[in-house]
């Protein structure tokens, strides 16, 4: 807003909740919709997911590069867009798409936290443990993230580990070589230390509704939200096969292994799948990309539910093998672990940050 509350940049309109909202220049749809307390169904953020396909019902909008998974041509052509590349050329109007389950309707708050703990979960991935000095529980659902703001660092989006309704929250933050946030949490956070957080976001969370199997996938620092989705479903009583893969790319690199072979030894149910894609032979795990994996083991996924979380360089192929496989793409829920300062390159191997 302006000065006697004059829209600044372009008006969107978005008819979920009938309100009208200002888009500055070089921004995107989902960013503004966000910034100003708008639930906008969401996961990437990046132009790969399709969580945030939305129907342009008037106006126009530049639309950044992004995957084919996300929006086809046709779907381009049938005038769909995505929110999160999406920056108006005109005053439009937007809805987005899905059924209603595909939004979590927790408020979005900011609140400040402190940290309680922090240990390395490997040699590069800090564990990192936070108390709101409120005390009371962040309202969110398992597979949501968050903004944390750490002491002389920038904000950055990080996945809660815990699952919902427990006081602490964890977080699993992975070191980026030179990463303003991420070496800064390695190097110099200390227990005590007071975070600002702001959130629930995103809309791959867990669907409490399903009743078939589910595939669960986590790449490196990706274990984050899969965690407390899948300790969550099975918390709930969740009956269904759950087949959780785990893919990394050295021994070094895998963490939560025997508290994860513990839950299937309590939970018949749930099987646990660790992969080592840069390790020839390997007496304990499976060697390869994570991708064969479940392509070997799961040929018909129809019927399936499927969280993923990871770098695009694996939520990429394996969208493309579980699409084949059968999986129906509403049933497809993907959060892209990537740095916020890359381009998007769809072919490109980028870290993840969260």
């Amino acid at each position: 807003m302006g000065k006697g509350g004059v829209l600044v940049g372009k008006s969107v309109h978005i008819r979920q909740v009938d309100r009208e909202i200002a888009v500055a220049d070089e921004r995107t749809i989902l960013e503004a919709a966000l910034e100003q307390g708008i639930a906008y169904p969401h996961g990437c953020r990046s132009g790969r997911c399709g969580s945030c396909k939305s129907r342009l019902i008037a106006g126009a909008v530049d639309l950044l590069p992004h995957t084919p998974f996300a929006l086809t041509p046709e779907e381009r052509d049938m005038g769909l867009i995505l929110a999160c590349r999406a920056q108006p050329k005109t005053d439009v109007a937007v809805s987005w798409l899905g059924r209603e389950e595909g939004r979590a309707d927790h408020p979005v708050e900011t609140f400040q936290a402190r940290v309680i703990s922090l240990d390395d979960a490997t040699h590069d991935i800090k564990r990192v443990r936070i108390m709101p000095e409120s005390g009371l529980p962040l309202s969110f659902s398992a597979g949501q993230y968050a903004q944390l703001s750490f002491p002389g660092a920038p904000t950055r989006d990080y996945s809660m580990a815990n699952k919902p309704g427990e006081r602490e929250l964890e977080f699993h933050i992975r070191r980026i070589p030179n990463g303003a946030a991420s070496e800064r949490v390695a190097s110099r956070l200390a227990v005590g230390d007071e975070v600002t957080v702001r959130g629930p976001f995103g809309s791959a969370f867990l669907r409490h509704r399903h009743t078939g199997p589910i595939l669960a996938i986590a790449g490196g620092s990706g274990m984050a939200p899969i965690k407390s989705i899948v300790e969550t479903a099975l918390n709930h009583g969740f009956r269904q096969p759950i087949h959780l893969y785990f893919g990394v790319r050295q021994e070094r690199d895998l963490y939560l292994v025997d508290h994860l072979q513990a839950l299937c030894e309590h939970h018949p149910n749930l099987t646990f799948i660790p992969v080592l894609s840069h390790v020839e032979r390997s007496a304990g795990y499976r060697t390869g990309m994570v991708t064969r994996a479940i392509a070997e083991d799961l040929q018909d996924l129809d019927g399936w539910q499927a969280y993923m979380a990871g770098p695009p360089a694996m939520t990429d192929s394996a969208t493309a093998i579980l699409l084949e496989c059968g999986l129906r793409p509403e049933d497809l829920h993907v959060d892209v672990f990537f740095t916020p300062e890359a381009a998007f390159e769809p072919e490109q191997k980028l870290e993840d940050v969260k």
